[in-house]
């Protein structure tokens, strides 16, 4: 995978949600490489672009409580196991399961396999509570969509 600096040249048939994403990172003077990629559904289909970055790539999880009134979205490592006790009893909620689509379109301006932190600059009335794992605070830096 080759490595690319800041946005591309050219926009081509680029999704207008991924433009807005340089915008944002463009306007708050954020540097950024990135590489292109076919739909990455497991951590395994992100092998390519960690190494090519040279990052720890982080699982990006859309969480919701059992009624759907609160979501979350987790980043954590992602050779990181999931254990939904564990953070479920983190933020006193009965019990957490994975967002649908549906919710994911609504708040995040997101589809599956493109779950992404840059998505809460679509959440402009905050409906979605982002959850950073520790071992990600610590790292120089990581890879997301």
């Amino acid at each position: 995978m080759e490595v690319f600096h800041g946005r591309p040249a050219e926009r081509g048939d680029r999704l207008d949600k991924e433009w807005r994403v340089y915008g944002l990172l463009d306007a708050l003077a954020i540097a950024y490489d990135r590489v292109d990629h076919p739909a990455a559904m497991t951590m395994d289909d992100c092998n390519g672009a960690d190494a090519a970055l040279g990052v720890l790539m982080c699982k990006n999880l859309f969480l919701c409580n059992r009624q759907k009134t609160a979501f979350y979205l987790l980043l954590m490592p992602g050779d990181k196991p999931f254990r939904t006790k564990e953070l479920s009893g983190q933020l006193g909620v009965a019990r957490l399961s994975f967002a649908d689509a549906e919710a994911m379109g609504k708040y995040l301006d997101i589809t599956p396999g493109s779950v992404s932190v840059m998505g809460l600059m679509n959440d402009r009335e905050n409906h979605v509570r982002l959850l950073i794992d520790r071992d990600l605070l610590t790292a120089p830096n990581f890879g997301c969509h």
